[in-house]
């Protein structure tokens, strides 16, 4: 950015970022960024020729930022309860009922009914790629504070990541509110088998 102004550029990456907070599953086709950025597709095109490119680029973007309030910066708590606390704050992010229900309808839409393309298969291992990365960045520190079990970092990342999928699911579900009492309880067993022992 130059003087305030954003940059066509710059303007690209913030609509196609928020496209995707505002729906994971968005598939960022170039000619609804350009409408969201009010460029041109040929602007757009000249900075991103391809959508794996801007997909790419946001996602990168997306990874460099730091998560407010982020639980991990917590060191008054036990290295279990702050990972127990992040892994909560990506819960609280699918909702429960009917927020729950809406956020699977809309992955089932995107990633299950359609019939994958590359462009969309591209798009959903991005995704994912930065889901690991961002609870891959919570276990590097405990590593760094010795407070993790030996392991691979990505292994134990996508460890927790299934559980949180799981509960995610179970949270779209049917009597989701009398189970959400057990999601602590789930999260608390998944973390002690990736931190160290104290």
């Amino acid at each position: 950015m130059t003087g305030g102004t954003p940059s066509t550029r710059d303007k690209i990456l913030v609509a196609a970022a928020t496209m995707l907070g505002e729906d994971p599953t968005a598939r960022l086709s170039v000619r609804a960024v350009a409408a969201r950025a009010g460029v041109s597709v040929g602007s757009l095109r000249h900075f991103f020729p391809t959508q794996r490119l801007l997909v790419d680029t946001v996602v990168a973007g997306l990874a460099s930022l730091e998560v407010p309030d982020d639980p991990m910066g917590d060191v008054a708590s036990s290295p279990s309860e702050r990972l127990v606390a992040c892994l909560q704050l990506l819960l609280s992010e699918v909702g429960a009922g009917e927020q729950a229900r809406a956020n699977l309808t809309s992955l089932h839409r995107a990633w299950v009914a359609s019939p994958p393309d590359a462009d969309s298969e591209h798009a959903f291992l991005a995704l994912e790629r930065l889901a690991v990365h961002r609870v891959s960045a919570w276990l590097a520190v405990l590593r760094d504070e010795g407070a993790l079990a030996p392991g691979d970092l990505e292994q134990q990342a996508r460890f927790l990541l299934t559980v949180v999928n799981g509960l995610s699911l179970e949270r779209a579900l049917p009597g989701a509110q009398a189970r959400l009492p057990h999601d602590l309880a789930t999260l608390e067993v998944a973390v002690s088998a990736v931190v160290a022992a104290a």
